[in-house]
């Protein structure tokens, strides 16, 4: 019963705190700041501070038409390329007994390369030398993380960051972190401006998770590996934060939630999310609810009445789902609407070998009251106060 498994974001703000609130546009932030030797006070010196007034969270700024045309073509041929190595065998086999499915077989590669040329041919070494990025990747994950292509994904969604003044970077500076976001969504487009999460609360490297079938798709599978990416597995988390002492970054909701959208209430699936509380009792270390208002807008996304492609999404731990974006684009590029990530209080734990179950659900509704608050606080400023 999704009653019993998602949590509504809906209520009333009596919950709201008195305390002082930051935010810093990722999209607006100057170009020669965006590098990972420049330091984290840099980027603080652009940082405004609140109270924000309702719709001052939602704001989208002029773009410049050559970032807001390598999104269009980049974040499609992304997203294409998630599907294929599903879709193009399919299509293959078929084609042995269809003509049409052997022509849909070329019109999808076609459409797939023409794309993907066109933006590595058009846009990447222009953006290489503006960012002063290097062609390749190179072994310092952290430095890998400041990729042009998602720099302009910052710009697209002007993906904003906040949080308060009970987020101590002093306390946190050196110490790992978890940082838990939902909404999914169709694609966690927000918190693809990686090196915010290795840069502005702690100076410890972020590994985002995915799951591991995503991991081994061709290309896509390789370039998030070089940006940090850890399969989403209790051991891999679970070492990250133990042995190498670094944050990880987990979109906590993942395939359930995009299945679940709703354009009249905000909903994340938490209530059965235990496994990353149990992780940081054994480790100790605390867990950021984040809220990204905006996700939910991006896609639109088509659900089977009969649930078939959720349960075969969750058998293959990869979406299935049909999903539209910008002007009924199947697949293509989402519409461009204000991404911004409220960060709530770090919710503190003590270091259990052996947690019980008690200690598990105890700590579990610290954080699900964590996102609740972070929601409540923050609607209103974004513009969702009916929600």
């Amino acid at each position: 019963d999704h009653k019993f498994l998602f949590l509504t974001m809906t209520g009333n703000s009596n919950g709201k705190q008195e305390k002082t609130f930051y935010k810093l546009c990722l999209g607006t932030l100057p170009d020669h700041l965006f590098l990972n030797e420049v330091p984290v006070e840099k980027w603080l010196e652009y940082a405004k501070k609140g109270p924000f007034p309702p719709n001052t969270l939602n704001q989208l700024p002029p773009l410049e038409p050559i970032v807001e045309w390598e999104r269009i073509f980049g974040i499609t041929a992304y997203m294409l390329g998630n599907v294929l190595p599903f879709v193009l065998p399919t299509l293959g086999v078929a084609g042995l007994f269809s003509t049409y499915a052997l022509y849909a077989f070329f019109g999808v590669l076609f459409y797939f390369g023409g794309l993907t040329f066109f933006h590595m041919a058009y846009f990447s070494n222009y953006f290489q030398r503006r960012y002063r990025r290097p062609k390749n990747l190179g072994n310092d994950i952290k430095d890998n993380q400041y990729l042009y292509t998602e720099r302009n994904t910052s710009k697209y969604l002007n993906s904003t960051v906040v949080w308060s003044d009970s987020f101590d970077n002093a306390k946190y500076k050196d110490q790992p972190l978890i940082f838990c976001l939902v909404p999914h969504g169709v694609a966690p487009l927000g918190a693809t401006a990686y090196p915010v999460w290795s840069k502005l609360w702690s100076s410890k490297l972020c590994h985002w998770t995915a799951a591991p079938v995503v991991l081994s798709l061709p290309m896509i599978g390789y370039f998030l590996q070089k940006i940090g990416y850890i399969p989403a597995k209790a051991k891999h988390i679970e070492s990250t934060l133990k042995e190498k002492k670094e944050s990880v970054g987990l979109f906590l909701d993942g395939i359930a939630g995009m299945f679940h959208q709703s354009l009249h209430e905000e909903r994340a699936y938490l209530k059965q999310r235990k496994g990353i509380v149990k992780i940081a009792l054994r480790t100790g270390v605390p867990i950021v609810p984040v809220y990204a208002f905006g996700h939910t807008a991006a896609y639109t996304v088509l659900v089977d009445p009969f649930g078939i492609l959720e349960w075969l999404s969750n058998q293959l731990q990869a979406s299935l789902t049909p999903f539209f974006g910008r002007w009924g684009w199947f697949l293509g590029p989402p519409r461009r609407v204000p991404v911004t990530m409220c960060l709530g209080d770090p919710i503190e734990f003590p270091q259990i070998a052996n947690p019980t179950q008690d200690d598990v659900n105890q700590y579990h509704a610290k954080m699900v009251a964590g996102f609740q608050q972070v929601f409540e606080q923050h609607k209103e400023a974004y513009g969702w106060n009916d929600k």
